[in-house]
């Protein structure tokens, strides 16, 4: 009797040790700890249908068999949606630059309120004289009577004379000749200080001195008047 009882405490010890085992190997073994009830094999426990596995009282979720407990196996996350294509911005186009503003019309041009004139005339004299003959001073009449309403600005008398005789002498005629004119149109009212006299002599003939009609012409004296009038 006392042997058959020997023999019974060693079936069971050997019965504990299996599951015992079993746990050393699943929390002492090398490698990661897996809290799955393990067999002597390693194997571990599966229900009858082989769908779950046998947990131990250490088992969560982080110590789970790789291949068990499928359904708290962390889900693989969803594949990256595809890139979305984003149409290109619209390029810039850079605002309209303002027309210019339109030139402003020219002012017109003032009118003129008065006009420049010149008037000539000629006097003719006689051989190695400077006395106005009555011709003479017809023309000069006529000359004055122009500048009536006219500013004058200025008067130039330049007396000139034949080739007859030497040349100073008859630069000094052709200066009387000039101031022989100035005289007479002082005397019709032209303001002194306005007659500017000039002699020319010799040197500035206007016909041939080899005839008596050319030298004729040649002795002369050339007025020009100068001055403004307004417009009408």
């Amino acid at each position: 009797m006392k042997k058959l009882n020997k023999v019974a405490v060693l079936f069971a010890s050997a019965a504990l040790a299996a599951p015992i085992a079993s746990m050393a190997a699943a929390h002492g073994g090398m490698g990661k700890s897996v809290d799955n009830w393990r067999a002597t094999d390693g194997t571990v426990w599966k229900n009858g249908t082989n769908e779950l596995c046998w947990r131990d009282g250490f088992w969560t979720p982080a110590t789970a068999q790789a291949d068990c407990d499928g359904a708290i196996k962390p889900v693989a996350p969803p594949p990256p949606a595809p890139p979305v294509a984003v149409p290109p911005a619209a390029p810039r186009v850079a605002p309209a630059a303002p027309a210019p503003a339109p030139a402003p019309a020219p002012a017109p041009a003032p009118k003129p309120t008065s006009e420049k004139v010149t008037f000539a005339a000629d006097a003719f004299f006689d051989f190695d004289k400077a006395v106005l003959k009555p011709q003479a001073k017809a023309k000069l009449d006529d000359l004055v009577s122009k500048t009536q309403g006219v500013a004058l600005e200025v008067v130039i008398a330049v007396g000139h004379t034949d080739a007859t005789g030497n040349a100073a002498y008859n630069q000094a005629l052709s200066t009387r000749r000039a101031n022989a004119v100035k005289d007479y149109l002082v005397g019709k009212g032209i303001e002194k200080n306005r007659v500017y006299t000039e002699g020319k002599g010799e040197n500035q003939p206007v016909a041939d001195n080899k005839t008596k009609e050319g030298r004729a012409k040649n002795r002369r004296v050339e007025v020009e008047v100068v001055g403004t009038r307004p417009v009408k």
